[in-house]
């Protein structure tokens, strides 16, 4: 028989599964990803010196009024709805170039350019025409005379005023009566020349576009915002953009649209902000940090602290006093600030566990796993009698492995029933069960493994059985005997060949 492990500890029972083999497959670790990874779960009773112990901390499910900030980067655009462009609406040749450079700030009916039209110039004399008929009729007594010449008149003087012709342009038309060879264009709009395409000597169709001209006093900036922040936020919230370029300096608007695509690379989802831009500050294509305003009113809340995500579960430990906890299910919304918004499972100003979540989860599996133990006979351990007290508490357990200490893989377990006297005890039922908690954060599953023991004789039990993981296991040996446990014995074992 092998040294005996150097075991130790005080651990609650764990259940005890299906008994294995030693031809059973060993689980890999993918099926152990795989497994249900949310134990049963009791309410767990501690002592106050086990809460000091864990570190144990508590406070009250509890109503806020929720504002937060989601933070993102963006870039300046320019605002499309303030873009204009600049088109002549009949054939013509450019000739002179005013207006010849690229972002060159342009006022409101400043000259551009001036264009040379073949038609434009043949309509001009035929208005002056029209207008020379119509002087000359004005005065026939043949009916319909002067009503036509006056026609021909207005019908000249509409054709130049659907070409876009200034008003200035038609009355000096009418008072030198010489037509305008070289019309001069002005600037529709005040503003930055963002695109230019007049050129001296270009010959312009209707649709050629000349010049774009966008006015920067007011830009749009594109914020790159996580889908998983897409919720809390809605056109009409305010927004804050810093630049670095100047320190100090907060810019305001508020969100216009939130664009309707994700970004498949970034995950993030554009929203449109429109910005005022003073003294021109906020240049196209400028990378810029975002501050977006949210406001989520009144909520119910919990410390973010208290929410153990289990798996696809999210638990709190309601706090009942005394060292009593409960786990309770909860269903909880977005994380603002240090608090998690809770849809459904609490009330206000319930009691709960706000730290040490993690060890009471693996507690609370381990009483649970207990709970599948058939009980010892009644007085047994308790406080009865000397002389009622059964046999089982004069049993003496000692539990061995082969190798030692354990491995992941096969093993060899060995137990040794004595009673109070030394004397063997033969005929018993043994089962070791080999107990882990689940571990969410690492993907891994509960792990339980039971193994039954073959009486060898002289009080020698013996049986193999295979470990999924290295690691800190809880192990409980049980002995039964003529359908009463005789012993039970819970101790810690550290086994090697890692995860």
């Amino acid at each position: 028989m092998s040294q005996k492990s150097s075991m130790s500890g005080d651990m609650q029972p764990v259940a005890s599964g299906p008994p294995d083999t030693a031809n059973e497959p060993k689980p890999s670790m993918s099926d152990m990803r795989n497994m249900k990874m949310d134990a049963s779960l009791v309410p767990v009773q501690l002592t106050p010196e086990r809460m000091q112990s864990i570190g144990v901390q508590t406070g009250m499910v509890e109503y806020k009024q929720l504002s937060d900030d989601i933070r993102a980067t963006g870039t300046v655009d320019i605002n499309e709805r303030l873009l204009s462009y600049v088109q002549v609406r009949f054939p013509g040749y450019i000739r002179k170039v005013f207006a010849n450079a690229t972002y060159q700030y342009v006022h409101k009916g400043e000259p551009l350019f001036t264009i040379y039209s073949p038609d434009l110039v043949a309509t001009q004399q035929e208005y002056l025409l029209a207008r020379q008929n119509q002087k000359a009729m004005s005065a026939s007594t043949i009916d319909g005379v002067a009503d036509g010449a006056a026609t021909l008149s207005t019908a000249a003087e509409q054709r130049l005023q659907q070409w876009d012709i200034p008003e200035s342009e038609i009355a000096k038309l009418k008072e030198s009566g010489k037509p305008v060879t070289d019309l001069t264009i002005n600037s529709p709009v005040e503003g930055y020349i963002t695109e230019r395409n007049a050129l001296p000597n270009m010959y312009a169709e209707p649709s050629t576009k000349l010049y774009t001209v966008a006015d920067l006093s007011r830009v749009w900036v594109y914020a790159q915002v996580f889908q998983n922040d897409i919720g809390r936020i809605r056109p009409g919230d305010a927004a804050q953009i810093i630049v670095d370029s100047y320190p100090g300096r907060v810019f305001s608007g508020q969100i216009e649209e939130i664009l309707p695509q994700v970004d498949m690379t970034t995950r993030t989802v554009r929203v449109r902000l429109a910005m005022a831009n003073p003294g021109l500050k906020l240049k196209p294509g400028m990378f810029v940090n975002v501050d977006l305003k949210t406001n989520l009113g009144r909520q119910l809340v919990v410390p973010a602290s208290a929410v153990f995500q289990s798996g696809a579960r999210q638990l709190v430990f309601l706090n009942h006093g005394n060292g009593s906890l409960e786990p309770k299910e909860i269903t909880i919304g977005p994380r603002v600030g240090d608090d998690f918004v809770v849809l459904k499972g609490l009330k206000p100003h319930e009691s709960i566990v706000t730290s040490a979540s993690f060890l009471i989860d693996s507690e609370s599996q381990l009483q649970a796993a207990a709970g599948s133990f058939v009980p010892p006979p009644q007085g047994a351990g308790g406080t009865a009698s000397t002389a009622k007290v059964p046999a089982a508490v004069q049993t003496n357990v000692d539990f061995a492995t082969d190798p030692n200490p354990p491995q992941k893989g096969n093993n060899i377990f060995r137990v040794k029933l004595t009673g109070a006297d030394g004397t063997p005890t033969t005929g018993a039922d043994i089962t070791v069960t080999f107990y882990m908690a689940a571990m969410p954060a690492m993907g891994m599953a509960a792990m339980n493994t039971s193994t039954k023991l073959i009486d060898k004789g002289n009080g020698m039990y013996e049986g193999s059985g295979s470990l999924s993981s290295g690691g800190t296991y809880q192990v409980t040996v049980s002995a039964q005997k003529n359908g009463q446990v005789i012993a039970t014995k819970q101790l810690r074992v550290n086994a090697t060949g890692g995860m």
